[in-house]
């Protein structure tokens, strides 16, 4: 299993444009990926009316866990797509 932590920097948050991103990025691989705000209950980050529901903003900490196949390349992906877009 593999974590990787984030703090949202856009002044809109993790609204519909980069939300729905997201979701497509972690649907690129065969691992379980999960997003939570600030230590708070995780959700499935290839479901976009989960990753809505955080309503995460400016300045929360986001929590991607990967478990399972390609989990490293998930990670690094994810990583790399988080500082490009949020």
């Amino acid at each position: 299993m593999k974590e990787i932590r984030y703090v949202i920097t856009d002044a809109l948050g993790l609204h519909a444009r980069p939300a729905g991103l997201l979701v497509k990025e972690a649907s690129r691989f065969p691992c379980a990926v999960t997003v939570g705000v600030n230590g708070g209950a995780a959700v499935d980050a290839k479901r976009i009316l989960g990753v809505m529901k955080l309503a995460a903003k400016q300045g929360m900490e986001l929590t991607l866990t990967f478990d399972g196949p390609q989990e490293e390349e998930a990670a690094d992906a994810m990583a790399a797509f988080l500082k490009a877009n949020l």
